[in-house]
């Protein structure tokens, strides 16, 4: 074996790793560039605020042209009261020029706004739409890194829904927060030319705003919790959905579909209450915060009219006062929605981190040792593993020799799959060690000890590729001759050919367009054609017909002369296969050696190859039982048809 220590920069083991993953197509898309803050202390904003940053030449562009946008706004009622003030001097002395030059000015400015808010605006959705995209690739860059754990305790639509319309609920904040922006600032200085006409009109204009403001604040504090239980509640709608499509051969076939409706529509009422509520709410306080600046409207034009008869304010200037005033009640008229938005960004946010937050348990070393050429040998000491709460292996010991063909053997549920997950660190034992090569697995780089150890299961996961895709998903480098000889090797090759269109064939979701047989062979062929040192098939024929099964082992007795392979049997066919057997029960090896060794000296081991053999046995005679009453069934339906016109003649 020849094995390197790795304790070099990130740069230098991502070059060392790639070996591992062959990638044959040019990536289209760079990872982002920037991460959330790591620091759970801050708040929600400014954990997010790295990655809207990497982007801060667009992101300032656009809120500098927003900005000047505003001032542009701010500008313009100013000069609509010069214009009025101005009107009458025009009118009397027929000196024109002053009021059309501020007439050009005010249509020079107007015309500013509108090319500078549009590139504000454009800068503004292009950062969104850029962070959106960013922190969904920052999610599943995450994701592939989480172990088995992670997704063992929590549901498939919970993540998509966090990945999907809670980044768009940070996407929708960051599209209106500009807005809150120029109110704000807009507020600012329309209250500074207001304090300029006059201090006591300005007074009457905000009578109602620290009314306002609490209401607000009040409003704020109900919405959140309704906010985070809104997006809950989504992510619970997409779980039954995503549930039932993935189960729909279950559902049909237990004529389940008006309980999963049932589910659905529970599901929906909860989102449903929710949402009224929150609408409910929104339809209490947002009227009043709109109508109680009405009331500083009103103030300003009896007091100001006031003010204008009496000479102390000019007509103008009152008019510009009021224009003023719609731009310090925009705030307000637009605080509930923004509060809304913000809240629901904030819970979503929330959502959001519970999962960025998540550790991996299964983590490499800082000094890690790279598998190269490695001989094959594996042992296990004194290895203990539980579920939870649950055991499931105790003190396991055995050990495997370079290029030996192992079967292990064992009933349901006596660990034989959690083997499989621990050799290949999918789960971290809870003592004791397993060694390849006597170096330590964990000592290993976990993409190297995952591409030195292939796996082939009872299930395989088949991705909606083309089936040559599926077959070379470990190698995407393969020439098409080697992916041939592969499913010829996995007895593939025929049925291949007979569809559609041969290895350009696009199988369904999760393969379910083909037969469990066919689906465990594309996975045998895959696995074939990466070529691992170590092989382990978890009763990875279990779906296949007997015959093909047999033409599978002569192809596999040859792949597996020169490999380390571990069988996970269950026919006796499988188990013909292996050089040495491993009785397992309860999580410990009771009794090893050839076939015929334990079954001359272990009555435990007769026992359950009995058992398993009856339970196949039973199988095929259902699907026997199934065929012969599906003939009677039609022999049935042609004799009634046959006896029906005699019958006609006998009742008339």
């Amino acid at each position: 074996m020849s094995t390197t220590i790795s304790n070099a920069a990130p740069e230098t083991d991502a070059a060392q790793s790639f070996e591992f993953e062959p990638i044959n197509v040019e990536p289209r898309f760079e990872d982002p560039r920037a991460t959330i803050d790591a620091d759970r202390s801050k708040n929600w904003f400014m954990r997010v605020f790295p990655i809207l940053w990497v982007n801060k030449w667009p992101f300032t562009i656009g809120i500098t042209m927003t900005v000047v946008t505003m001032l542009v706004g701010v500008a313009l009622p100013a000069l609509t009261g010069e214009v009025i003030n101005e009107l009458p001097t025009a009118i009397t002395t027929s000196s024109t020029d002053h009021f059309f030059f501020l007439i050009v000015v005010m249509i020079v400015l107007s015309a500013l706004r509108f090319v500078v808010g549009f590139l504000g605006s454009y800068q503004i959705s292009r950062v969104s739409n850029q962070l959106e995209a960013d922190l969904r690739s920052v999610i599943y860059n995450h994701l592939v890194t989480l172990s088995f754990s992670f997704y063992d305790n929590i549901q498939t639509g919970q993540v998509i829904s966090r990945a999907n319309s809670d980044i768009r609920a940070i996407q929708m904040f960051l599209m209106m927060s500009p807005m809150m922006l120029t109110t704000i600032l807009s507020f600012v200085f329309a209250a500074a030319y207001m304090l300029s006409v006059s201090v006591t009109l300005t007074a009457a204009a905000l009578v109602t705003t620290p009314i306002v403001y609490v209401i607000s604040m009040k409003l704020r504090a109900i919405m959140f919790p309704l906010s985070w239980l809104t997006q809950a509640h989504q992510a619970d709608v997409a779980v039954v959905v995503d549930e039932n499509i993935n189960g729909q051969r279950i559902v049909k076939s237990f004529a389940q579909e008006k309980n999963q409706l049932n589910l659905l529509a529970r599901a929906a009422k909860k989102l449903q209450w929710i949402q009224v509520r929150s609408i409910d709410i929104s339809s209490i306080y947002n009227p009043v915060i709109e109508n109680l600046t009405v009331i500083g409207q009103v103030l300003v034009w009896v007091y100001g009219g006031w003010l204008v008869i009496e000479g102390e304010v000019q007509l103008g200037a009152l008019v510009a006062f009021n224009m003023y005033l719609m731009m310090i009640q925009m705030p307000f008229r637009v605080l509930g929605m923004l509060l809304q938005i913000e809240q629901r960004a904030k819970a979503s946010a929330g959502r959001i981190f519970e999962i960025l937050d998540e550790q991996p348990e299964i983590v490499d070393r800082e000094q890690t040792v790279e598998l190269l050429n490695p001989e094959g040998h594996l042992q296990f000491s004194n290895v203990n593993f539980a579920y939870k709460d649950e055991p499931i292996l105790s003190d396991l010991s055995f050990e495997v020799e370079p290029g030996e063909t192992v079967a292990i053997v064992g009933r349901t549920a006596s660990g034989k799959s959690t083997i499989v997950r621990l050799l290949s660190r999918f789960y971290e034992a809870s003592s004791g060690s397993i060694t390849i090569d006597n170096t330590d697995i964990r000592d290993l780089a976990i993409k190297s000890l995952h591409y030195h150890v292939g796996q082939v299961l009872d299930e395989p996961f088949l991705f909606s590729i083309s089936i040559r895709d599926n077959i070379a998903y470990g190698r995407p480098d393969a020439s098409m001759d080697e992916v041939i000889n592969a499913a010829k090797a996995a007895q593939a090759h025929n049925f291949i050919t007979h569809t559609e269109k041969g290895y350009d064939t696009v199988v369904g979701e999760r393969g379910y367009t083909l037969s469990g047989g066919q689906r465990q062979r594309l996975g045998i062929a895959r696995a074939l054609l990466v070529n691992p040192p170590i092989l382990v098939l978890d009763d990875a024929t279990s779906a296949i017909d007997v015959k093909v099964e047999s033409d599978i082992h002569d192809a596999l007795e040859g792949l597996m002369a020169h490999r380390t392979t571990i069988l996970i049997a269950h026919r006796l066919s499988t188990i013909s296969l292996a050089d040495r057997v491993i009785l397992l029960d309860e999580g410990s090896v009771i009794a090893t050696g050839t076939h015929q060794e334990l079954l001359s000296s272990i009555p435990r081991y007769s026992e359950i190859l009995s058992q398993q053999t009856q339970e196949e046995e039973e199988e095929e005679s259902e699907d026997q039982d199934e065929d012969e009453s599906d003939q009677d069934h039609r022999r049935r339906i042609a004799s009634l048809i046959r006896k029906q016109p005699d019958d006609e003649e006998k009742s008339s």
